[in-house]
């Protein structure tokens, strides 16, 4: 008889999962529930939809050969059956079947199997705040959010169109507010921002994109004002105002921000409720726990995707990181299990993610500072900046990284980077460091490619690493940014000083800094106090270190550099 397989979830994991176990058996009966109306679609690409980058939302569900991905498809090439607007109700695990209602007759039926996928993904997470029920506020969630958010857009432009004098049509802006600064929301600002609106960001936490450290957030945060994106941050929208069914303004503590459309972008959660019913056991994230074999509490029971618990492969302990690409791998492994029985795993996830925000990347993998002291380490980072290729090569482009390591052991914890340079492929290489528990001194002697037009023969992340060996080896003493805007506000005393070449400190000034260009250090040092601390500020942190080994040989003891130097300076320059 036939295996039965049936997998409930139709975006990512679900059809990975039925694919592969379509490859490894041709005989099973495999079918595929979805609810929404389309299916296995690129929902990472919906903010490029939004802003026009992609065309046509039709291409976010087509295969590279340009063949959408429906229930023709799945049937005739795959020979899976799909059975969109339908709704998964109930699990039924001791008779194996699982009550189904297809949502536009509202007709049950059951479907038995011998081995079932949960892939039922995330939902929206919906704040507690009046008026998002308006007409014009969305989330960007499923296909069907894209596509009426994009067309929301289209219309209110369209309407807010005038012929000038000239007989030309022209519309001020519309005016949209994001609710929520991770991933979705910012990029989403960006794809706006791209189409001509006018935006504001609001964000309740002190900073954009809580996935990063506050160094790398705070770049985002400056390119995202230079790009003319209005961003609030440490701020909670307490009301969507509303005038009928339309949302015009965005209730905030200090002020009222009008408004033309609304997105809410404040993060997604597990959806979980049909696992629960079913008596399915959930992780401590909120998510369906699952094992190695991503197997649930019912052996003929498999999760896979964001729905499920994930395991850190840093911290050993449950986590809950929902991404489309470790959804398609989750997937596979679950199709694989449902056909041929334990034989594949899934180890866990390291946390990386990437985006692109206008010109710049940014990217993470491991364990953040603040995450890595909560899980029990004792964390030591350092921020470095340099180019991704040799500086007289053209296209050479400059990145700041920060790695934290363990104090104790010299494990590398975690990278995070941003800047217009290739940010990917450093933090790429970092994910198999930071996967296989590599120290320091491993990274920093990994054998990484090197040609001019590919990389500097000392790469970044090789810096990165040799950069946290000096300072557990008492050589480097680095201070960030806001340690140093944190001295002035408390009116610490202290002397920035400016090893940089005249030239270069007059074509990018640092106004607080006095100049002492590092070639004339060891002769000036005794204009420099010894009874207060010294911070040596670079373009990008070497001369910076060079100078605080300079005084230290002359005797001074309370000197360090700028990490990051003026590059890394997130800042306005005056606030130096």
């Amino acid at each position: 008889m036939a295996k039965r397989i049936v997998v409930i979830g139709g975006v990512a994991a679900g059809p990975k999962a039925a694919a592969r176990a379509r490859r490894l058996d041709p005989t099973a009966e495999i079918t595929v529930v979805e609810r929404d109306a389309r299916a296995s679609y690129g929902a990472c690409g919906f903010p490029y939809y939004v802003g026009g980058s992609v065309g046509r939302i039709e291409e976010l569900m087509e295969t590279p050969s340009g063949v959408v991905r429906d229930e023709r498809f799945f049937g005739q090439v795959k020979d899976i059956r799909l059975l969109t607007r339908t709704e998964a109700v109930e699990i039924r695990r001791e008779a194996r079947e699982v009550v189904v209602r297809h949502l536009d007759s509202g007709e049950t039926r059951t479907l038995p199997y011998d081995r079932l996928v949960l892939a039922t993904g995330a939902e929206a997470a919906r704040p507690p705040i009046p008026g998002l029920d308006a007409s014009n506020v969305f989330f960007l969630k499923t296909y069907e959010d894209a596509r009426r958010f994009r067309a929301a857009l289209d219309q209110i432009a369209d309407l807010l169109k005038e012929r000038d004098l000239s007989g030309e049509r022209s519309a001020r802006p519309l005016r949209v507010g994001v609710i929520g600064a991770g991933l979705i929301g910012l990029e989403t600002a960006e794809a706006l921002r791209e189409r001509g609106e006018d935006v504001t960001v609001v964000e309740r936490l002190p900073q954009v994109l809580p996935n990063v450290d506050p160094e790398v957030a705070a770049h985002l945060e400056a390119h995202a004002r230079r790009k003319g994106i209005r961003v609030l941050t440490d701020t909670a929208v307490s009301e969507v105002v509303t005038e009928g069914d339309r949302a015009v303004a965005l209730r905030l503590p200090a002020e009222t921000v009008p408004v033309d459309l609304v997105l809410v972008a404040t993060g997604v959660r597990p959806q979980v409720a049909l696992a629960r019913a079913a008596g399915l056991e959930i992780g401590p994230t909120g998510a369906i726990r699952v094992d190695e074999h991503l197997r649930t509490s019912d052996p003929a029971i498999y999760a896979a995707g964001d729905c499920a618990e994930k395991r850190h492969l840093v911290t050993g302990k449950p986590c809950w990181i929902p991404l489309g690409s470790t959804a398609n791998k989750e997937g596979r492994v679950a199709g694989t299990n449902a056909v041929l029985g334990d034989v594949d795993a899934f180890p866990g996830v390291a946390g990386s993610l990437v985006m692109r925000f206008f010109e710049l990347t940014v990217a993470r993998t491991g364990l953040g500072e603040a995450e890595a002291a909560g899980a029990g380490f004792d964390p030591v980072a350092a921020i470095v900046v340099g180019p991704d290729k040799p500086h007289f090569m053209p296209g050479s482009a400059p990145m700041l990284l920060k790695l934290i390591a363990d104090r104790k052991t010299r494990r590398v914890l975690g990278v995070q980077g941003v800047g217009r340079g290739d940010v990917a492929r450093r933090v790429d290489a970092a994910v198999a460091a930071v996967t296989a528990g590599m120290t320091l001194e491993q990274v920093a002697n990994l054998d990484l490619v090197y040609a001019p037009p590919y990389a500097p023969p000392m790469d970044l992340l090789v810096v990165a690493a040799n950069t946290v060996r000096n300072v557990l080896d008492g050589l480097a003493r680095g201070v960030r940014p806001e340690e140093v805007l944190r001295w002035r506000r408390e009116g610490r005393p202290h002397d920035l000083v400016d090893v940089r070449s005249p030239a270069e400190h007059e074509a990018l000034p640092f106004d607080a800094a006095k100049l002492v260009p590092l070639g004339q250090l060891r002769a000036r040092a005794g204009d420099l106090p010894k009874d207060r601390p010294v911070v040596l500020v670079c373009k990008i942190g070497l001369r910076g270190y060079e100078g605080q080994r300079i005084l230290e040989g002359l005797g001074f003891e309370n000197v360090a550099f700028l990490e990051g130097g003026v590059v890394g300076w997130p800042h306005d320059p005056s606030d130096g």
